[in-house]
């Protein structure tokens, strides 16, 4: 999560130098490699396909360049902006698939745990199927917004900005959720090893 959120103030005041022009290759690049590995962990976490995550995320930073010309830093921070973007892109998906898909975790920890041993393997998949089911019972509002504060690493008040409520009303939900996640995966026997 720190590693996320460390990235997240580099392009914020380049970005507002000029909205009139087009963006410079220079421009681009400070923008994707500040903000492409949260933006592919936030469409993974909540598709469960990294091939199909690729794809959505140069997208999303396809309609980076194209739309930058009407971002407005009057109305929303940056990250907000390419956020919607990426919220958007996976509604797309989503409608496209015509079918309603849960998200997984597996994709986004295979990208940053260590290669394990086969007996971790089998006991962190056991736990993952445990945490899989528990994250089902969620609704999909729930689950949007867990991927958005921990795939993503948003902060409460840009989750609250993106889906117009207050930062409080997203503490709230975020509280509840992990509670009722903690309370299903302890009547699945789930025990947290710290």
């Amino acid at each position: 999560m720190e590693i996320a959120q460390a990235n997240a103030g580099i392009c914020h005041n380049q970005i507002n130098d000029s909205q009139d022009e087009i963006m410079s290759t220079q421009k681009f690049a400070e923008i994707y490699d500040a903000y492409y590995r949260r933006v592919y962990k936030y469409i993974c976490y909540r598709i469960n396909n990294h091939y199909a995550a690729e794809e959505i995320c140069s997208h999303v930073f396809e309609v980076v360049i194209s739309k930058y010309h009407s971002f407005s830093p009057q109305k929303s921070n940056f990250e907000v902006w390419l956020f919607a973007i990426a919220r958007n892109a996976v509604t797309d998906y989503f409608r496209s698939q015509n079918k309603r898909l849960t998200f997984s975790l597996d994709s986004i920890l295979d990208l940053f745990l260590p290669k394990s041993s086969p007996e971790e393997i089998v006991i962190r998949g056991d736990n993952h199927e445990e945490l899989f089911k528990a994250l089902a019972k969620l609704s999909d509002k729930e689950r949007h917004i867990i991927a958005m504060k921990y795939a993503a690493g948003l902060k409460n008040a840009e989750i609250a900005e993106l889906l117009g409520v207050s930062g409080s009303n997203i503490g709230v939900v975020l509280y509840r959720c992990l509670k009722k996640l903690q309370k299903e995966l302890e009547k699945g026997g789930f025990q947290y090893e710290g």
